[in-house]
């Protein structure tokens, strides 16, 4: 059992579901991006999502892409982002995913990123521009180093499809909430919780069901776990406090951690 695995069986034993936090490697800077981490660990913060910064993040909406379009800019590389996961491995005991591009993994090689995203202490991996199909390589070697493979399904993605996505991914199944990319919504539509109700019926007992793009509220954690999720993701909604750089930003941050892991129990 990997430690994401064991993290939704703890989780599951205390009746209570899943918060997972997405940070931007880089944002607002290296140092900072520790900072940020540990707010949201205090908060409760079940398990992190680290985003290695790329030039065309098409899954993100403009919080995330302006985000690590300044990483970017203030000279974050792949190899500085696993140097950042390695730092959060050694001071938080919480799982600890990557979120990137397929590009950053063909430079070194899908068997190379693996082996340094292993010994940085990362335990899975998400790469939302690679499709199921076309994964043999990254689960070969995610095998081969003891890392989970996280794909994305989608609210039009067909049966068929999900049947095969759901016996591929390990760790947990991402669902995107909507059609479109990441960023803060003020409600979610009926369609959100119909696709909420339809994927669960295929992952009940097989592997976690977590719900990402727009939770930012407690409200929308209650809605997605009443339909059935077993875990929320939230981003824009740290990067937002960060981009309002008024005081108190990790209090900030720590609070609304807080505020919507209450919401999961």
């Amino acid at each position: 059992m990997t430690r994401i695995s064991e993290r939704f069986s703890a989780l599951n034993s205390r009746k209570e579901h899943a918060l997972i936090g997405y940070a931007v490697a880089g944002y607002p800077d290296e140092d900072r991006t520790l900072d940020v981490v540990r707010a949201m660990v205090n908060g409760g913060v079940d398990i992190i999502e680290l985003g290695i910064p790329f030039s065309d993040p098409i899954a993100d909406g403009t919080t995330i892409q302006k985000a690590s379009y300044i990483a970017l800019q203030r000279g974050m590389t792949p190899q500085k982002a696993l140097a950042i996961a390695k730092k959060i491995s050694d001071s938080h005991s919480v799982p600890l995913v990557v979120m990137t591009y397929c590009n950053i993994l063909y430079k070194p090689g899908f068997d190379n990123f693996m082996k340094n995203a292993r010994v940085s202490g990362i335990d899975g991996v998400i790469i939302p521009d690679l499709t199921v199909e076309e994964s043999s390589e990254l689960k070969k070697y995610a095998s081969k180093y003891g890392l989970d493979t996280i794909f994305l399904v989608s609210p039009n993605t067909s049966e068929e499809r999900l049947k095969v996505i759901v016996k591929t991914t390990t760790g947990f199944l991402y669902l995107v909430s909507v059609f479109g990319t990441t960023g803060e919504r003020v409600r979610f539509e009926d369609y959100t919780a119909k696709a909420v109700r339809h994927v669960k019926k295929f992952s009940a007992g097989k592997i976690p069901l977590a719900v990402g793009f727009g939770v930012s509220r407690r409200e929308h954690v209650k809605f997605m776990l009443n339909a059935g999720a077993d875990a929320v993701i939230v981003g824009s909604a740290f990067i937002h406090i960060i981009d309002q750089g008024n005081n108190h930003v990790l209090e900030k941050i720590e609070g609304l951690a807080r505020s919507l892991k209450t919401a999961t129990k």
